[in-house]
């Protein structure tokens, strides 16, 4: 069997996507851990375009960019589907997956701005675009999978557990219970997914990353 490797880095909600695929699968890995201050030739060499984690080396043949990683996982390792098998599904699946690529800049805004109009704005486009995700994606379902997840709900996967640490870092709250009560049961829902409770970096080290950014950001905007 082709050896797999995963370069990644161990905040990165996007370097977890591709590992609770692998864990799903039941695909044994090995693990690579980047220093994104001091990247690796290997890494550089293996995604010379954008020069980020992740990227999954499979035989020796590096694929980047964590959703085409999702869809080659997929593809190679079919058992344990995670896309529907009826077409109609699996482009309404894939739709809603470049949804959510679509809205992501405006997380990124959210966490970026520094109060405010500014901070208003952002807050108000992410809580439309997350009632859109809530009422057409989600529905009444348990998962965006229906009673299991899926490559949506892996896509989406940081909503569930980073978004959460975003909000108390910069003391906004979004997606809370009487706002947006389906996305919130649904967040619960998945963060006691087996494979994503156990895979998933220990919370008090994201939140003390995230407000090392955040005091970095913050430091940038004050000197400007």
């Amino acid at each position: 069997m082709a050896e797999v490797k995963l370069h990644g880095f161990w905040s990165s909600p996007f370097s977890h996507r591709v590992i609770w695929a692998l864990k799903i699968k039941g695909v044994n890995y090995e693990y690579i851990e980047e220093d994104l201050s001091n990247k690796s030739e290997l890494l550089l060499k293996y995604n010379p375009v954008y020069k980020k984690i992740p990227v999954l080396v499979h035989g020796g043949e590096p694929i980047a960019e964590s959703l085409v990683i999702l869809e080659y996982i997929e593809e190679t390792w079919p058992n344990n589907p995670l896309l529907p098998i009826d077409p109609y599904d699996k482009a309404i699946a894939r739709f809603w997956i470049q949804f959510g690529v679509d809205k992501g800049p405006i997380f990124s805004d959210f966490f970026r701005s520094t109060g405010g109009e500014e901070q208003e704005k952002t807050t108000k486009e992410l809580l439309e675009a997350l009632k859109i995700i809530e009422e057409q994606a989600l529905g009444d379902k348990k998962f965006f999978g229906g009673n299991a997840i899926n490559l949506v709900d892996i896509s989406y996967g940081m909503i569930a557990y980073w978004f959460k640490i975003m909000e108390e870092v910069i003391e906004v709250n979004v997606l809370e219970p009487n706002t947006l009560p389906r996305l919130c049961q649904w967040a619960q829902n998945f963060m006691e997914v087996p494979v994503i409770k156990e895979n998933i970096p220990e919370r008090y080290k994201v939140l003390a990353y995230l407000r090392h950014i955040r005091q970095k950001l913050l430091l940038e905007h004050l000197n400007k």
